[in-house]
């Protein structure tokens, strides 16, 4: 998809309220969309609304299995609660023998090198495993510029995801978390804020999904 025909959907849901911009994304997908989820906090908000706009939307997870006990618990209580579809992706290689290998303990934030050998291992390879096997026409995130602010100028509400070849939509884009707890209270989804990414480090990190790590080749 070219520059300019991401510019003109732009254009066209401009104005588009996050549910009416998740619709429009499950309706363009033609059966094909799928939304990702890390299950940190917030998460529920866009799993909530991609499940109001079709409720057995396949929901990509990628369980590295480093994450915290209390990520374990909200990530089943969000899947009862909303009776996701979910989709769970696990590494070739166990936490276990990556850990045994690797020191013994996840990678902290200031080492660089170990945790983008913890992300390519644990999860770049098994989100990619996931996207090719579920192919999907549109992928919905919650990404959102307020964690992003290296990037906030570079992130629209639809982009065009080259590497694959789908559409890439982020409903909550702009939201803050004023937006983020008014829709959680207002719906009375679960959330938790104890959470920790061995693949990511610090909010100012890239864990390769959505960007090129640091160490990568040009």
């Amino acid at each position: 998809m070219s520059p300019e025909q991401v510019h003109e959907l732009n254009a066209a849901v401009r104005g588009f309220s996050p549910l009416e911009l998740t619709r429009w994304a499950v309706e363009r997908s033609g059966g094909r969309a799928v939304v990702t989820t890390n299950f940190r906090p917030y998460e529920a908000v866009i799993l909530h609304l991609a499940t109001q706009a079709q409720a057995d939307i396949p929901v990509l997870w990628v369980d590295h299995g480093t994450n915290l006990p209390e990520t374990y618990v909200f990530a089943d209580k969000s899947i009862k609660q909303l009776s996701l579809n979910i989709k769970p992706y696990l590494p070739k290689m166990t936490a276990a023998h990556w850990l045994a290998l690797n020191g013994g303990q996840p990678p902290m934030p200031d080492e660089v090198e170990r945790v983008e050998s913890f992300s390519r291992i644990m999860k770049l390879e098994p989100f990619e495993r996931g996207m090719t096997e579920l192919a999907p026409a549109v992928w919905i995130t919650a990404l959102r510029k307020e964690q992003n602010p290296q990037r906030a100028a570079t992130l629209q509400p639809v982009m065009w995801d080259a590497k694959f070849q789908t559409l890439k939509v982020n409903p909550i884009l702009d939201w803050t978390p004023v937006e983020m707890e008014a829709y959680l209270a207002e719906f009375e989804l679960p959330n938790e804020r104890t959470y920790y990414d061995p693949a990511k480090g610090d909010e100012k990190h890239e864990c390769g999904l959505h960007a090129k790590l640091t160490t990568d080749k040009a």
